[in-house]
């Protein structure tokens, strides 16, 4: 009878065993899921980083030809412009008109470094601020008169005048001495371009 006793005991206390087994496994679990968060979201991009210079990503399939949209790269605005045809065509035939036309004075990357200024023809892709003050320029992109019988389309800085052709060239006349800069950039598929990032890594 004794020996019935023990065997019955020995039930409970194997029961209340693996429930407090169970319950400190879940507890810990659970505690290690809330202690990996901050641990995990350690990995992303401080708002530090991205001021610095982490790349940014802009979907370039909403930019409709003709358009330009802007991102922000180390707190500095991106143009991004879709050229159409018509746009690369009128980069022709103003070069006596230029400072810089080869852009040998100029900033941007060696891939840039074309009649273009792009990797394409159909995309630029501009650090948004003048090269003479830091003024942000304005997009005249029509050639229609308004900036001149002789404008090729471009951008024009209201604040002293500097002038720039579809590739971000600067005209003689202007202020700016140079070129506006091309960023580093890449497109990491056919819809997404990727600014601060190339080849080389991110910059």
């Amino acid at each position: 009878m004794a020996d019935n006793v023990l065997v019955a005991g020995d039930e409970v206390d194997l029961d209340r065993r693996k429930f407090l087994t169970r319950a400190t496994i879940a507890t810990g679990a659970v505690g290690a899921g809330f202690a990996a968060i901050p641990f995990i979201a350690s990995w992303q991009p401080s708002e530090r980083a991205l001021a610095l210079g982490a790349p940014t990503e802009l979907d370039i399939s909403k930019i409709e030809p003709g358009q330009m949209t802007i991102t922000i790269w180390r707190k500095q605005p991106i143009y991004v412009v879709r050229r159409t045809p018509d746009m690369v065509t009128r980069l022709k035939g103003h070069d006596p008109a230029l400072k810089d036309p080869n852009s040998d004075r100029s900033d941007q990357p060696p891939y840039a470094r074309n009649l273009m200024r792009s990797r394409n023809a159909e995309y630029l892709v501009l650090i948004g601020t003048c090269t003479h003050l830091g003024c942000l320029p304005k997009q005249r992109f029509p050639a229609d008169g308004e900036m001149g019988p002789t404008w090729p389309g471009g951008f024009f800085c209201p604040c002293h005048g500097s002038r720039f052709d579809l590739a971000g060239r600067v005209f003689n006349g202007s202020p700016a001495s140079v070129n506006l800069r091309v960023p580093p950039y890449q497109f990491s598929n056919q819809r997404t371009l990727v600014v601060g990032l190339d080849e080389k890594g991110a910059v």
